[in-house]
Parts: structure tokens; C-alpha cells; sequence
């Protein structure tokens, strides 16, 4: 399950289950090994055939918790498979990239995932690369692959420390993102003073009225770029950028109609209009 940002015990933000599927002898155990800072208790007992082991991993500033779940690939487990991947969030797609049959049968784990974890996001890893001298897999192959499935492809060695955590990582992100949770990678730099300053100016100025300011050349220069990339010289001519001008010439325009709708005073009863002089 996963868990949102909550009580403050709790030494991670996020709570994510992934399982590592493949056939036997890929690996899988050997990646969740390399994981120094994982625990391999589990909070409650599991059936054999199924190994646990917990990590945090940082994402963008945000504590991601993971609950790695190594599933056996003989077929006596398949049932366990089963009951282990209704929860699941993410599966990462394990093979040997010196064992040919370990990568086609990938296409068999494929439809049990499909068939009792459907929509679940996943990766392929292709494990051991530091058996590169006896690959059976081309890289080029399983990269192509992994694009007609639609999922990310890495290549890891536990031995070496390769992409462990960067493919954890990254399947950690896809999850959070088909959640919504899409706000923590943004960029949360603190914005400079000089940056904020022109916020404030181009937010009531559009970028065509940026020349007519009273400021250096230098400086209307830069204005007229930061509203560009932050896109706000969309804003509308009615706003409040277009306040100065447009308030004027309304006022000048209403005056002019005061003056020409006022109804002509008649003069006085008691004057001619031979009697009157013009001063």
C-alpha cells in the first residue's frame, strides 16, 4: 500500500511494494543482497519461496520507502506469486543477460502480472552486467524490447553497485506519478531577490509595455526574457498590467461623454442674449 505524508514517527514519506519476478537463478536475490542499507525482516512472517527486504531510497528530496518483495521463479511458487502481487505497486522484470532463456521468459511473467496485477507499472532489468563477457542478450535487443512493452530498461550488477538504486529509483518515480504525486520532482529552488522582483513587475506589465518603463536598457532587457520563459506575456490587455494607460484614456474618454451628454443650460429668463457680453 502506500502510504502519504502523515504521522511524524514515521521515518519515511512514502510507502511503496514492488516485487522482483523472473525465472530462477537471474539474480534477483543477489540485487535485493547488494542493498546495504535494507532490512531483511520481514514485520510478519512469509512462506518460503519468498524473500523481504526493505530500503529508503531519497527522491527529489522525499523519503520513498520500499518493501522488496523476491519471488521465486520456480513454478511450485507460482501460487504465491499470485497471492503476493494483488498489492503490488511496481514490478521489476528480472533476467540473466548471460542466460537466453532467462530473458524469453520474460513474456510468461508478463502474462501473470497482466492477469493478476493488471496496470501495474514496470521495468526490465537485465542483472549481472558484470558478465558482460558471456552476454547471450544483446543490449540493443532488450532495449527494443522494453520500448514495445512501453517500460524502462536497465542493466544492473549487484556486484559492482551498477543502477541498483537508479533503477529502484526510477520505478519509484513512475508509481508516484500515476498516483498524482507528480508535485515532488518539481523544481522547489528558492527564488533569488532580483528574480522576485521581476515576478512582481511582469505580473501587472505585459511584455509589449516592458520597453515604456522608466528602466535601464539592461534591465527592460532582462524583463522582457524572464516573461518569455516563465510564459506570462500571455496576460490580457484588460488586466491590471494595462491599468496605467487604459485608465487614463477611460477617464479622458468618460469625461468627454460627461461634456457632450450634459443638456445645454438655457440662459436666463431675464437676459437678452443682446445683453449678454462675453468676457
Amino acid at each position: 500500500m502506500m502510504s502519504a505524508l502523515g504521522s511524524p514517527v514515521r521515518a519515511y514519506d512514502f510507502l511503496l511494494k514492488f516485487l522482483l519476478v523472473g525465472d530462477s537463478d537471474v539474480g534477483k536475490g543477489e540485487i535485493l543482497a547488494s542493498l546495504q542499507d535494507g532490512a531483511a525482516e520481514s514485520p510478519y512472517g512469509h512462506p518460503a519461496g519468498i524473500d523481504h527486504k526493505t530500503t529508503t531510497i531519497l527522491l527529489d528530496g522525499r523519503r520513498v520507502k520500499l518493501q522488496l518483495w523476491d519471488t521465486s521463479g520456480q513454478g511450485r511458487f507460482c501460487t504465491i506469486f499470485r497471492s503476493y502481487s494483488r498489492g503490488a505497486q511496481g514490478v521489476i522484470l528480472v533476467y540473466d543477460i548471460a542466460n537466453r532463456w532467462s530473458f524469453d521468459g520474460i513474456n510468461r511473467w508478463i502474462k501473470e502480472i497482466d492477469e493478476h496485477a493488471p496496470g501495474v507499472p514496470k521495468i526490465l532489468v537485465g542483472n549481472r552486467l558484470h558478465l558482460a563477457f558471456k552476454r547471450q542478450v544483446p543490449t540493443e535487443q532488450a532495449q527494443a524490447y522494453a520500448e514495445r512493452l512501453g517500460v524502462t530498461f536497465f542493466e544492473v550488477s549487484p556486484l559492482c553497485n551498477f543502477n541498483i538504486t537508479e533503477s529502484f529509483t526510477e520505478l519509484a518515480r513512475i508509481v508516484l506519478l500515476r498516483h498524482g504525486m507528480d508535485r515532488l520532482w518539481r523544481p522547489s529552488k528558492v527564488l533569488s531577490l532580483q528574480d522576485l522582483c521581476c515576478r512582481a513587475v511582469v505580473s501587472c506589465t505585459p511584455v509589449h509595455l516592458v520597453d515604456k518603463l522608466p528602466l535601464p536598457v539592461a534591465l527592460r532587457s532582462h524583463l522582457k526574457s524572464f516573461s518569455m520563459a516563465n510564459g506570462l506575456n500571455t496576460r490580457m490587455m484588460h488586466g491590471r498590467s494595462y491599468s496605467l494607460t487604459a485608465s487614463s484614456s477611460h477617464k479622458r474618454s468618460s469625461f468627454c461623454k460627461a461634456r457632450t451628454s450634459r443638456p445645454p443650460q438655457s440662459p436666463p429668463r431675464n437676459c437678452t442674449r443682446n445683453g449678454c457680453k462675453i468676457s
